[in-house]
């Protein structure tokens, strides 16, 4: 695949050249030669679907947007991957969020293939009857592609459990069946327990066992201070976790600008996150609470910019959750300026390739107090899809487990995705004497390999 094949796909060409570098890379195909092959053929998507969506505002005026569904590889199980709807959504973004789900799904260890799919319809501003007179419009045409058994969507940006619940009242009309063909249900009618939490407390999770494994056992969250981006669920729920673990949350975002903390001491309490997460529900944003005199007392608002380069003394760990290529690579040598050990990705493809080739290269030589290491969201944000996955099983079974018992699940997990990763890496990614494994390598060629595998044994290449 060449840059000639995708001009106008930048997005998920950034995406495949990150998979297919570190497969090159790696001994992968020196071992297995005939997985080149494979690579060829996972990176071509079994199906596109692409629509009108015609609805009314509340004007009585009719308005166009574009549907879409990259159904993008089924060797593990049904399609699965979120429905996003931004204005910025085309075929370009919605293929490489599905080229990664391919991987992350494969990681959860559960059975379940990738997709993704949405529209660039925008939420924003919309009254929640058009919101629904557009949700009806768009799940009319989608309902005929889509199924338990066949590809099973999820929320992601602009799409709440408002958005899942007019989707899936469609679905079942026009279908006149009650199955889980959505994810993200209200809980009183098939959603799973901690499924909103869960992408926020994965990554959470996840680098905990990243500051484990390089401290040997002697650090954890107790005593970091973790930069965080974005105001939204995944924010929202890393910041709580990090704070129930010890931590210090010293900033989040949204897409006007970002908000810090003022000095070298404190963080934000729960109560303030939560005080974010309530003008997140009415689609505002965290400047009008930055103006306030109880935030603009502690916090300081930078219009318009990304934490990373404006946060006031040390970051021990860097946890970008707001959108793709949020971390350039200036700003990686700033947080790695700053101290910063741990970067993991709770949103998809949340550095650029810069980036990511700048914390490569400091992680060689830096096992121990000074490691710094790199997570990529393939592995570090497979929490929420992963419960999604649970949420799957749970509606098969016509049962609802306690929150406990989703939780504990979602742990072993994130355990499972990062010593997968790690053991990889190891096998086929040799690291120089007394650097980390690479578990952006790892994370790739272990859900690589697992997905290629099922393509071969069902005819797909040979």
């Amino acid at each position: 695949m060449t840059a000639q094949n995708l001009p106008s796909e930048p997005e998920f060409e950034q995406a495949y050249k990150e998979l297919a570098s570190t497969l090159e890379n790696s001994t992968l195909f020196q071992k297995k030669p005939e997985f080149r092959k494979a690579l060829q053929v996972v990176s071509v998507p079994e199906r596109v679907v692409q629509f009108r969506v015609v609805w009314e505002d509340d004007q009585g005026n009719v308005q166009i947007n574009r549907g879409f569904r990259v159904q993008f590889n089924s060797a593990l199980g049904p399609y699965k991957g979120g429905l996003r709807f931004h204005p910025s959504v085309n075929l370009s973004i919605l293929k490489f969020l599905g080229f990664e789900q391919i991987f992350k799904n494969a990681l959860t260890g559960l059975n379940m293939g990738g997709g993704k799919g949405g529209s660039d319809f925008d939420p924003k501003g919309k009254s929640d009857n058009e919101i629904r007179r557009f949700c009806v419009s768009f799940m009319t045409e989608l309902c005929k592609h889509i199924g338990q058994d066949t590809d099973v969507p999820a929320g992601d940006i602009g799409v709440t459990g408002r958005e899942v619940g007019f989707m899936f009242g469609q679905y079942k009309k026009i279908r006149n069946e009650w199955v889980g063909v959505l994810t993200g249900k209200g809980q009183s009618w098939g959603g799973s327990l901690i499924r909103p939490e869960a992408t926020g407390y994965g990554v959470v999770y996840y680098v905990d066992h990243m500051i484990k494994y390089a401290s040997g056992g002697k650090e954890s969250f107790a005593g970091k201070r973790v930069a965080i981006s974005g105001s939204g669920n995944v924010a929202q729920y890393a910041a709580l976790k990090v704070i129930e673990l010890g931590g210090s949350v010293i900033s989040l975002s949204d897409s006007q600008g970002a908000l810090v903390l003022s000095g070298e001491e404190g963080s934000f309490t729960p109560e303030e996150i939560n005080q974010i997460a309530a003008i997140k529900v009415e689609r505002k944003q965290i400047s009008e609470l930055a103006s306030t005199s109880a935030f603009s007392s502690k916090f300081k608002y930078i219009a318009g910019a990304r934490p990373w380069t404006n946060i006031t003394g040390r970051v021990d760990v860097a946890l970008p959750s707001a959108t793709q290529n949020e971390v350039s690579g200036d700003e990686a040598k700033a947080l790695i300026a700053a101290g910063c050990k741990f970067i993991a990705e709770g949103s998809n493809m949340g550095s650029t390739q810069e980036a990511i080739d700048v914390f490569e290269a400091h992680r060689e030589g830096n096992q121990g107090a000074s490691a710094i290491w790199y997570a990529p969201g393939k592995a570090a944000n497979a929490g929420g899809v992963a419960v999604s996955g649970l949420e799957m099983a749970q509606n098969s079974s016509r049962v609802t487990w306690t929150s406990e018992e989703v939780d504990t699940r979602l742990k072993h997990i994130m355990e499972d995705c990062f010593n997968n990763g790690l053991a990889t890496a190891k096998e086929y990614v040799p690291a120089a004497e007394g650097s980390l494994p690479s578990l952006v390598a790892g994370s790739n060629i272990a859900g690589f390999t697992k997905v290629a595998e099922a393509m071969k044994d069902h005819g797909d290449w040979w």
